[in-house]
């Protein structure tokens, strides 16, 4: 069989499973678009009980959504002394769970791996499979305009995770 005649032989429903026309035999591969919602508002007032965000590898999280965080809920954040890349910073309050993913750097460049390792970290957050995660959308603050973070690549990257995922804005 050659290649475009398997692809001629593949169909797509409407629930995103792929299968074979013929109906050999079924393929279980769901196409991973795990942004469940997009929502315009307060972060800190989410339903979830997760919420992750971006923050650096210097350990700089005075400013941004991370300076929220370390001034009402984290103190620590704000100087973590350094990180390494994909690590995930986890701080219980009440009844959320707050997720730093160190996702980029303040150096020349440093938002380019963000939108794999973003996906991979919030992929490291124990979560139960139904349960949704609020992320802030990183990169679209300040720090990451400055820096030229592509937002959009970083929304792809986090469409592939195997988490469901909320993205807030303001």
């Amino acid at each position: 069989m050659t290649e475009s005649s398997l692809y001629a032989r593949i169909a797509q429903d409407s629930t995103g499973l792929f299968w074979l026309k013929d109906r050999t035999f079924t393929l279980n591969h769901r196409r991973f678009e795990m942004i469940v919602n997009r929502v315009r508002g307060d972060i800190f007032a989410a339903s979830q009980k997760h919420i992750a965000f971006a923050v650096n590898t210097q350990g700089y999280n005075d400013a941004g959504f991370a300076g929220q965080v370390s001034s009402r809920i984290w103190p620590k954040l704000a100087s973590t002394g350094g990180n390494e890349l994909g690590e995930v910073l986890t701080h219980k309050n009440g009844n959320k769970t707050y997720h730093a993913l160190v996702c980029h750097s303040l150096d020349s460049g440093g938002w380019n791996d963000t939108p794999h390792v973003a996906r991979e970290c919030i992929d490291k957050i124990e979560v139960s499979d139904d349960e949704e995660i609020a992320v802030v959308l990183m990169g679209s603050g300040p720090v990451g305009m400055m820096q030229g973070a592509d937002v959009e690549a970083i929304l792809k990257g986090m469409e592939k995770s195997k988490k469901k995922l909320v993205v807030y804005t303001r």
